[in-house]
């Protein structure tokens, strides 16, 4: 794998249900002699070396337990790592996805997430209701004793109803998506005839351009949870400036993409007991298979202190010392395998095959975008935490 990214210098998993704790230092104070690490606080981790402080706020309710901090035997030539133990008094709820947070008779507006503007206005619903699972028309023949009775038909919303998929949610069209909306069908797939009932017909932003989702009828739309932001008025009409401000960088568009699906997988994991997904862009094709290992951690990182802009010198000490800090996350640790790696494909056949894979669909721009979000997690990773087995592992921030 092509790493883009440098390991970061200090490296910290804990794992709330455990109450165990993993650190990694890179490069400096390889024998772990020169490394203090102490609570001074509830809630606070504080990891000193020889010529820097490091500064960790964890959630509430975890802290460190004294004198449990222990160096690892397995340390390596490239830094050392200790183990903790952890008090945790409750562990951190996990946010909602869109798809937990929808309800009826609630106002919601819908705006692209590309460039914050409006696509959808005050649309409230009678109806809120989950669509099958991603693979039950594969177990009709175990529910039915007579010919498939939903065969080629499509469970779509009427008006004033949300049907909620796995990634995705469907709507009724209105008259306000003529001003906000733009469609484009597959010019291959028009230009024959025969193939004119399967046309994909993708749906954009005008402002913008940037693809939505599709159109599945006339009178009905699917947008992908990766490309809307969701906005109840709960309290008076959205900012939509400031929203508009708040969409348009690339690191915006990264933490939203990747808040939006660790949250998905927590609840799919948690309603279905899946823990096994298989990544596809929107015409059936795997692009990355996705293996939920845990859904409990808190991650903490800094990277080379050059590349950081929130540390300062303690110039009234005896020795100098620079300082760092940053904030724990909650974080969905996986395993990843890219479809598009030849030398996995016994791998990706296997999972294919497996009827316990769960399919989620999603644009190519968002496989992809993900693709580059799980290679760039895994790059900044020590090197003995990259990999388990045909494996890549990596860190999906809620």
């Amino acid at each position: 794998m092509e790493e883009t990214e440098k390991p970061d210098l200090v490296f910290l998993e804990l794992r709330q249900k455990l109450q165990t704790g993993l650190l990694f230092i890179r490069d400096i104070a390889r024998d772990g002699a020169d490394v203090e690490i102490e609570s001074k606080q509830d809630s606070v981790l504080d990891i000193q070396t020889a010529d820097r402080t490091y500064q960790v706020n964890l959630t509430a309710g975890v802290s460190l337990m004294e004198t449990s901090c222990q160096k690892s035997p397995g340390s390596t030539e490239h830094g050392s790592h200790f183990r903790l133990r952890l008090r945790v008094d409750q562990p951190s709820e996990a946010p909602c996805s869109v798809i937990g947070q929808l309800q009826v008779k609630v106002t919601y507006s819908f705006f692209c997430q590309s460039c914050g503007s409006m696509v959808l206005q005050d649309r409230a619903f009678g109806r809120v209701l989950p669509l099958p699972n991603g693979n039950w028309n594969a177990l009709v023949d175990d529910w039915c004793c007579h010919p498939d009775p939903f065969a080629n038909r499509k469970l779509l919303p009427r008006d004033g109803d949300c049907l909620l998929g796995d990634t995705f949610i469907l709507l009724a069209r209105d008259s306000s998506c003529e001003q906000t909306l733009t469609r484009e069908g597959n010019s291959s797939q028009q230009a024959s005839a025969e193939k004119r009932s399967s046309k994909r017909v993708m749906v954009s932003c005008r402002s913008c351009s940037a693809v939505l989702g599709e159109e599945l009828t006339a009178e009905v739309l699917k947008f992908y949870i990766t490309e809307i932001l969701v906005k109840p008025h709960e309290d008076g009409e959205c900012d939509i400036a400031q929203l508009s401000l708040e969409t348009k960088s690339n690191s915006v568009r990264q933490r939203f993409l990747e808040q939006t699906l660790a949250s998905r997988l927590v609840e799919l994991s948690s309603a279905q007991s899946i823990f096994r997904f298989s990544v596809q862009s929107p015409d059936g094709k795997a692009v990355i298979l996705l293996w939920l290992l845990n859904t409990d951690t808190l991650v903490a990182s800094f990277p080379d202190a050059a590349a950081r802009g929130d540390s300062f010198i303690s110039a009234g000490d005896v020795h100098p010392r620079e300082h760092q800090s940053c904030q724990a996350v909650q974080a969905v640790k996986v395993l990843y395998v890219l479809c598009s790696d030849s030398k996995l494909k016994d791998v990706v056949d296997v999972w294919e095959k497996d009827i316990s894979v769960h399919p989620l669909p999603l644009p190519q721009g968002s496989c992809e975008e993900l693709q580059k979000l799980l290679m760039s997690s895994t790059s900044r990773l020590p090197a003995f935490l990259r990999c388990m087995n045909s494996y890549q592992v990596a860190y999906m921030r809620m």
